[in-house]
């Protein structure tokens, strides 16, 4: 079964090298569920995002988007689990602080986003499960948010990494979920881009 509706984000690092993927097989599950199609390999391999959304909730959104990163996994993981370098990657995040270390780790974070007329200032307190290597789950303890949850998972693809990204969230702002959804879309393949720049950088 083929997760629809599936967007092509042509969001290309310069100077990053990708790879072929005329030796993939069709089809193939990456992560969260989430099924490609020899074509969108391809394009993923190439540099696109490629991103699906799903309902959430009246106010909220969920969204996942997928991206190669021509760095081995141990390296990514390395990246994405220094959590304070997150401002890096997300421009919004004015601040990542680990709060606890451990097998369950704690965050705090804040942001600054703007809606339409005027702009949000966020926090959140997050509950963070690692699986080595694999998978990072983030669970909000408290927060700005009505619900808050994201997840990470690695896969292995030739010399290079698969990078799944999915979060669902409902502001306590009220706006309504299709302008949510709409930013989701748009904001975390441009997230992912610069993450994917920033981890190249530092291989």
């Amino acid at each position: 079964m083929y997760l629809q509706p599936v967007q092509m984000v042509n969001l290309r690092s310069n100077g990053s090298k990708f790879m072929s993927v005329s030796h993939i097989s069709d089809p193939v599950m990456i992560g969260s569920g989430m099924n490609w199609n020899q074509e969108q390999q391809r394009l993923m391999m190439q540099g696109e995002i490629l991103v699906q959304t799903r309902s959430h909730t009246v106010c909220g959104g969920s969204v996942s988007a997928c991206m190669y990163l021509p760095v081995v996994r141990s390296h990514v993981w390395q990246q994405i689990t220094d959590y304070p370098r997150w401002v890096q990657y997300f421009p919004d995040i004015t601040k990542s602080e680990v709060l606890q270390r451990g097998e369950v780790k704690r965050l705090y974070q804040t942001a600054q986003k703007a809606f339409f007329f005027f702009t949000a200032q966020v926090e959140i307190y997050l509950k963070v499960i690692e699986v080595i290597g694999q998978q990072v789950q983030f669970h909000m303890e408290k927060g700005s948010f009505v619900d808050f949850s994201a997840n990470i998972e690695l896969h292995d693809c030739g010399n290079g990494t698969l990078l799944t990204y999915s979060v669902q969230a409902t502001p306590n702002i009220p706006i309504p979920a299709i302008f949510i959804q709409q930013a989701m879309n748009f904001e975390l393949p441009a997230n992912m881009r610069k993450m994917r720049q920033v981890i190249c950088q530092h291989r």
